[in-house]
């Protein structure tokens, strides 16, 4: 666990500790940031994605460790509807090029504040909430002046592990990267990696209600 935490600053790992909720922007953040038109047969052009596995598989760990998890989205995907369902993300809302509202929606629904939030962005849509959660992220490839008013700025760029990175700093802080760890170094079957059902999920995909949120403020530190 030393060796781990010792990549971290004493403040990012503060901040990161306290997070119960991870939000995510998917465009440039959970994939590369381009779209892949496909010809329909019956006409039309379907839209598809790339996604990492790395993240699939960090997405799930962050579930059996506690966290709850959302994505805040400018646009409107099948393919979204589909990896959401897929790895079992707790929140979802598209079509939203302006985040705050949906934001306050879903920290209202998780029953979180600000600074138990960490979001991970990559562009200027993104820095509304960077400003406001208590563990703000930017890819590797993000806009420079994301990256400015970030906490934390992956080694990895978007769509190539970021999420994963964020994840891997927010359970070491919380004293749960070094279990998980250990159990697949020992190959212990007590990780719970499952895909709930949606109707047995405790938050629902499109919360309503919406709430205050608070301004957080802080500088960036870049993965070592």
């Amino acid at each position: 666990m030393k060796v781990h935490m010792a990549k971290y600053s004493r403040s990012l790992l503060a901040r990161a500790k306290k997070i119960k909720l991870l939000l995510m922007d998917v465009d440039g953040v959970m994939t590369d940031g381009k779209f892949y038109y496909v010809p329909r047969p019956g006409g039309g052009m379907l839209e598809t994605k790339g996604f990492d596995s790395r993240d699939g598989l960090g997405l799930r760990l962050a579930h059996h460790a506690g966290l709850k998890t959302g994505i805040i989205t400018g646009r409107s995907s099948a393919v979204i509807e589909f990896r959401v369902k897929d790895l079992g993300i707790h929140f979802l809302q598209q079509n939203a090029l302006e985040k705050i509202e949906p934001y306050h929606r879903i920290c209202n629904a998780a029953q979180v504040e600000d600074n138990e939030v960490c979001y991970v962005g990559d562009d200027l849509t993104d820095l509304p909430l960077m400003t406001r959660v208590g563990l703000g992220v930017c890819v590797a490839n993000g806009d420079d002046l994301l990256r400015e008013h970030a906490h934390f700025c992956t080694k990895r760029a978007g769509g190539n592990g970021a999420v994963r990175e964020a994840i891997e700093l927010i359970l070491t802080a919380q004293g749960k990267w070094e279990a998980i760890l250990k159990s697949y170094l020992h190959g212990e079957a007590n990780l719970n990696l499952s895909t709930p059902d949606e109707t047995d999920q405790p938050y629902p995909l499109r919360p309503e209600s919406p709430k205050r949120a608070v301004r957080g403020t802080g500088s960036a530190e870049t993965s070592k």
